[in-house]
């Protein structure tokens, strides 16, 4: 005899909807409405239809700032991945020095995102900034807050030391996954460092790396408070990323229904994307035959 099926189960699931409803859901709901309106204050709207996503999508300012955005994406990407993974092989499999490096890999992450920007803010100082003052003592007119290159350079090194952790600590988790198994059959064929990491290390680490590619994607497209802490979005507007705009043209101009309109776009182009990268990092070598260099 079949056992009843039991639906008290989906009482638990009711808080869990509940939650997402008044966090996400009813908050979306409300920029969906702004974002087809507008207002003078006195809380009376007038309905504008899509006027404020055409004029989003077609804004000079829009598209710079959006430019910015996948400049800096694609750089904190290019430079974090590699050197995520390069540090994970590098880290100890056994012994002491396996907690010391967890540890000191987790540091950078349990440091909030305004602190992180208030201490590269005085570390660039050329004052009171161990940064700033090396580079003056050695010659080099450094000054984030006045050179486009410099706050560039020092906001995706402020990236880098921050987020790298992550990547790394996802990789290092792929690695110790891997069975010994592998690894011996490979000393069996007399397969080189590279062959090991190309066919046997890399092919099982596509997971995390999917995760990481997608979590630091999210992170460094929606970065704000480094940046924003760090360079207010100067000098001009060369460090002004979509999310420093978004709140600029939302609370600092109060225009809520261009900011509305521009929000949404700005989470479909992030969801767009996101599906852009899994789908071609999870089809990536699939159907790939295993040739093992000797």
């Amino acid at each position: 005899m079949d056992k009843p099926f039991d639906n008290r189960a989906w009482l638990l699931v009711i808080p869990v909807f509940v939650l997402v409803a008044l966090s996400a859901i009813i908050p979306i709901m409300t920029v969906v409405n702004y974002s087809t309106q507008d207002t003078f204050g006195g809380n009376q709207f007038f309905w504008a239809g899509t006027e404020w996503f055409t004029q989003t999508l077609t804004s000079e300012r829009f598209h710079n700032a959006l430019a910015r955005n996948i400049a800096f994406s694609m750089i904190i990407l290019a430079i974090e991945i590699p050197l995520g993974i390069a540090i994970a092989l590098a880290m100890p499999r056994k012994g002491i020095w396996v907690p010391i490096c967890l540890v000191l890999m987790a540091l950078p992450l349990l440091i909030p995102w305004n602190v992180v920007g208030t201490i590269w803010q005085i570390f660039g100082r050329s004052d009171i900034g161990l940064l700033g003052y090396a580079m003056k003592q050695v010659g080099v007119d450094y000054n984030y807050t006045a050179n486009v290159v410099d706050a560039w350079v020092t906001i995706v090194v402020m990236d880098v030391w921050h987020w790298t952790s992550l990547v790394v600590l996802l990789c290092y988790a792929g690695l110790v996954s891997i069975p010994e198994a592998y690894y011996q059959a490979a000393r069996i064929d007399g397969a080189s460092r590279w062959s090991v990491f190309r066919y046997i290390q890399l092919p099982k680490l596509r997971g995390v790396l999917i995760i990481a590619f997608l979590l630091r994607f999210m992170d460094s497209f929606m970065i704000y408070t480094e940046p924003f802490v760090l360079t207010g979005g100067g000098p001009g507007n060369s460090t002004t990323f979509l999310s420093i705009d978004l709140v600029k043209q939302a609370i600092g101009q109060f225009d809520l229904g261009p900011a509305a309109a521009m929000s949404l776009i700005y989470q479909l182009i992030i969801l767009l994307i996101c599906y852009v990268f899994f789908t071609l990092m999870s089809n990536v070598g699939k159907d790939k035959p295993l040739e093992v260099e000797e």
